[in-house]
């Protein structure tokens, strides 16, 4: 059972979720490489040398905290989308963990990150893979205005 809006009859909240998508994309990339500038000069700058490491520690923990927060990372809400299950409501600490970790293994594995983008592009509610999987969908907050 879904709670979601139609496809058809509220397409509003889908037609431009794909070409955010790819913005938010650049945006939640560019607030980690801050974040992540910021913990180097913590790490005395050592951490240099664990820099893929840091970028996916850091990565993790932003989109896990902010999607469990408010259902968005910072990037989704510059945007104006949202994450939400199935129901309609928002991702719990949970699903946004899995969320975030079947994000970070289609990231690093090009053929389920060029099946997630079909997807995004070709379904009709915009999903990737990891959405399908788990049932969530992102919609256009200002849909519901």
């Amino acid at each position: 059972m879904t709670h979601l809006p139609d496809t058809i009859a509220q397409a509003a909240f889908y037609e431009t979720v794909p070409t955010n998508r790819l913005f938010v994309w650049i945006l939640d990339a560019a607030i980690i490489l801050g974040i992540c500038l910021v913990v180097l000069r913590f790490t005395g700058f050592l951490g240099i040398f664990f820099w893929p490491l840091m970028w996916l520690v850091v990565g993790f923990a932003y989109r896990t905290i902010t999607i469990a927060n408010r259902s968005a990372t910072w990037g989704m809400r510059l945007v104006s989308i949202e994450l939400l299950n199935r129901t309609g409501a928002r991702l719990d600490l949970t699903k946004a963990i899995f969320h975030t970790l079947g994000y970070i293994i289609s990231i690093g594995i090009f053929l389920l990150q060029a099946v997630s983008i079909v997807l995004i592009c070709a379904s009709m509610r915009g999903q990737s893979l990891i959405d399908h999987a788990l049932g969530a969908v992102m919609l256009n907050k200002q849909a519901r205005r």
